[in-house]
């Protein structure tokens, strides 16, 4: 499983249905149509509009129109198997609309894209183009190449491409939150995970990029921004892996620097980052987050097991002790700071008591929220070359229903908890259940309800909370927030 968070619970589900993220950009050369669709983590999403600019570039406009496209691009995720099912299900479906449309041309991206390109391109004939996460500069001439009546193909990963000097094309108009991205690829070589293969090493950002893109975002009226990375803790920038610095002449930036750098840009604008990794989080950014009043108090800390064993053939990093002690270093710098965590249930091996010291940990942090899977095992990891996936599909199941029911009671009282208070909240617009209600994200990353009254999004309103559910909290509004004043 992939440590990032997509950008908040519901934008973190790797199984989540495919979204179609589509924006009207200005159409330089012709009348191209491209339509793309995103699945999987908060990384993908970004990606998207990375690729929207590109394509854009090149007299492209996208659409959410699947019939008037030219372009179809799929971007996937291979986290777990079924998320690779759904996607082969919707390729087949494009596949028939080829039939009613010849010079339509289906590209796959992402990471999925790189793990199956023969099977993809050759075996199934699903797509025109396959191209991996670091490609996305060729995709005009990967069109091009399949417009010549061939197949397009480039997976080739990269050690320096950051995609840094690309503006994103924002592809939820009229949006309030949005991804920057600061770091691509991973180095950690968790057993159990792809990405490490799928989106390749790991390398910074320019930080000087990362800020201009935040100060337009906050210009063009969006008030949240989530720094995005396999592993944002470990972001440096002009300093290696061992610490060296790489070149004298120009400055050097760590996580928690960069993200004191993104706080400056404006009182109102909120920044969040995702995902962290417990061996990497130092009390240096505890320290950062707790200074800022716009960095809000919420940590996405995936632990994936309760026990120090099964953590040590998942090649983590960590025990459980050392997990617990950067739990207890949020609490104590950060005071009702919110804490979120991936769980990874069954994992080869896994026995009762390994299963136990999960829910025990549950018991001990009580976490905000979580995200649990029964493990998936994925092709080319050393899970799988070196582990036996030995753990019943039935007990892997009646494991995680023990684990979501603990989760749920500990997640109702953490909301419970919060009756009373007053919570700072960036509207974000109507609720999905109400068009009589608004709803919005407080600092600690809780959904909250309220009446509609006369508010806009983007408006930060302090809303008293009144009552609850496992997920979400309800209230009133006191106050419409000036700007400013966070």
């Amino acid at each position: 499983m992939n440590d990032i968070d997509k950008r908040h619970p519901k934008m973190h589900d790797e199984d989540r249905q495919g979204e179609a993220l589509v924006v009207a950009t200005t159409n330089l050369k012709n009348d191209k149509k491209l339509y793309i669709e995103s699945y999987g983590c908060a990384m993908n999403f970004s990606d998207s509009e990375v690729v929207a600019s590109i394509m854009a570039n090149d007299g492209f406009s996208t659409t959410r129109n699947i019939e008037e496209a030219d372009v179809i691009l799929v971007n996937t995720c291979s986290i777990r198997d079924n998320a690779e099912v759904r996607v082969r299900k919707r390729l087949t479906d494009f596949r028939k609309h080829k039939k009613n449309k010849p010079h339509l041309t289906v590209g796959i991206l992402g990471c999925m894209a790189e793990r199956l390109k023969k099977s993809l391109l050759e075996d199934d004939k699903l797509v025109d183009i396959v191209a991996g996460p670091d490609s996305y500069r060729d995709l005009p001439n990967l069109v091009n190449i399949v417009e010549n009546g061939q197949k397009a193909v480039n997976v080739l990963l990269s050690r320096e491409e950051t995609y840094a000097d690309i503006s994103p094309v924002r592809l939820d108009q009229g949006g309030v939150s949005s991804y920057v991205s600061i770091t691509r690829g991973c180095d950690n070589m968790c057993s159990f995970c792809v990405v490490p293969f799928t989106r390749g090493r790991e390398r910074s950002r320019d930080p000087l990029t990362i800020l201009q893109e935040c100060k337009d975002l906050f210009s063009a009226g969006y008030r949240e921004v989530t720094l995005l990375g396999q592993n944002v803790d470990s972001y440096r920038w002009n300093i290696t892996s061992k610490g060296e610095i790489k070149d004298e002449t120009i400055s050097t930036t760590n996580f928690s620097q960069l993200l004191a750098l993104v706080a400056t840009v404006s009182p109102d604008l909120r920044v969040r980052f995702s995902t962290s990794h417990p061996k990497d989080m130092t009390d240096e950014v505890l320290e950062t987050i707790a200074k800022h009043d716009n960095i809000c108090p919420y940590i996405h800390l995936p632990v994936q097991s309760g026990s120090s064993e099964i953590l040590e053939k998942m090649n983590r990093g960590y025990s459980r002790e050392w997990y617990l002690n950067r739990i207890e270093a949020i609490n104590r710098i950060i005071p009702n700071c919110s804490i979120s965590t991936d769980l990874i249930i069954g994992f080869c091996g896994e026995t009762d008591e390994d299963h136990q010291a999960t829910l025990s940990l549950l018991d001990e942090v009580k976490f905000t929220f979580a995200y649990m899977y029964t493990y998936s095992e994925r092709p080319k990891t050393l899970a799988e070359r070196k582990y036996k996936d030995d753990i019943p599909e039935t007990l892997k199941s009646s494991r995680l229903v023990e684990v979501i029911d603990k989760q749920r009671a500990n997640s109702l009282q953490n909301n419970l908890d919060q009756i009373g208070k007053l919570a700072k909240v960036l509207v974000e617009g109507f609720s999905k259940k109400s068009k009589e209600d608004m709803s919005g994200r407080d600092e600690r990353n809780s959904v909250v309800v309220f009446p509609k009254g006369d508010f806009e999004k983007g408006q930060y309103v302090l809303v008293r909370i009144k009552n609850c559910t496992s997920s979400t909290l309800l209230g009133e509004v006191e106050e419409i927030c000036k700007p400013n004043t966070i």
